[in-house]
């Protein structure tokens, strides 16, 4: 299935996307697609559902992000090998890990706001895992189990504060519209192999990033399962799980960074894609 939330920020409706590509109203059946909706139990009963029988939303609306009621965004560093040799930095031995605050979060095609006094705004295009049951000291042989499904995850960055300003990377990860998912989430069913996905991210028609989950350091199950010994993970978390080379800050002899006025485009092989247009801040 493909789960979605449409309508004005912060007043979301829960969808779904039907086989024909029409956006059908799940509000009469779930109040989001939050917490327990992403356990396989009702998972399996919304798959159940004969989409035809839903309303189907008419327009254009606004799609939010694709899950709602987040309560943690872990975010994993350096976790393709040539995107850490793109950054000079090694290659890690265990998970990076770091977090966006949960006001980064905002809808696939959302502006994107490039923080006041900003020159170092950078894209990464990224698969999210989406939890669907608390997960506490699991194996990684079942750790995937525990994923309700994925998404797309642009984890802006911005690289002085991330980098120059002192302390961790959260400084750098968490401005406001720095963390677009969606547009839908895509269930565990239908992503047979989560490291065999093809990404991929454009800034105003120029192709940056290309690369593939195969590469990464640290698989979707092992990342599963190393968090959950060091935090509980509940449903609705989400997990962005590394970029592919190709960042601004890794283009030589001179990074490339993001200004108002330009539009990122990106996308995951059956995850679909997001459009932003980049504005400054208020």
């Amino acid at each position: 299935m493909k789960l979605l939330r449409f309508g004005p920020h912060g007043q979301e409706k829960p969808g779904l996307l039907d086989a024909t590509g029409t956006l059908r109203d799940l509000s009469g059946i779930v109040d989001d697609i939050a917490g327990n909706v992403l356990s396989d139990t009702f998972l399996a009963k919304l798959r159940d559902v004969d989409a035809t029988t839903l309303p189907a939303v008419s327009g254009q609306p606004r799609i939010g992000p694709c899950v709602g009621r987040v309560g943690k965004f872990v975010c994993i560093g350096l976790n393709y090998a040539d995107h850490a040799a793109e950054s000079g930095l090694p290659v890690p031995a265990e998970p990076v890990v770091f977090n966006k605050w949960t006001s980064a979060i905002c809808g696939p095609n959302d502006d994107i706001e490039i923080p006041r006094g900003s020159v170092k705004t950078d894209w990464e295009v990224e698969l999210g895992v989406v939890i669907g049951k608390a997960a506490k000291y699991v194996d990684e042989a079942n750790a995937l189990d525990y994923v309700a499904g994925y998404c797309i995850v642009n984890d802006v960055s911005e690289r002085e504060w991330q980098i120059e300003r002192g302390g961790q990377w959260d400084k750098g990860k968490g401005f406001d519209t720095f963390g677009p998912l969606g547009p839908w989430l895509v269930t565990r069913d239908e992503v047979p192999d989560p490291q065999a996905l093809d990404l991929w991210l454009e800034v105003d028609g120029h192709r940056y990033q290309n690369g593939n989950t195969r590469t990464m350091v640290f698989g979707v199950a092992q990342l599963v399962a190393y968090l959950s010994r060091c935090m509980s993970l509940q449903p609705g978390d989400v997990i962005s799980t590394g970029t592919p080379p190709g960042v601004g800050l890794g283009i030589k002899p001179n990074p490339v960074y993001l200004k108002p006025g330009q539009t990122m485009r990106l996308g995951i092989a059956g995850l679909g894609e997001q459009l932003q247009r980049t504005v400054s801040a208020d």
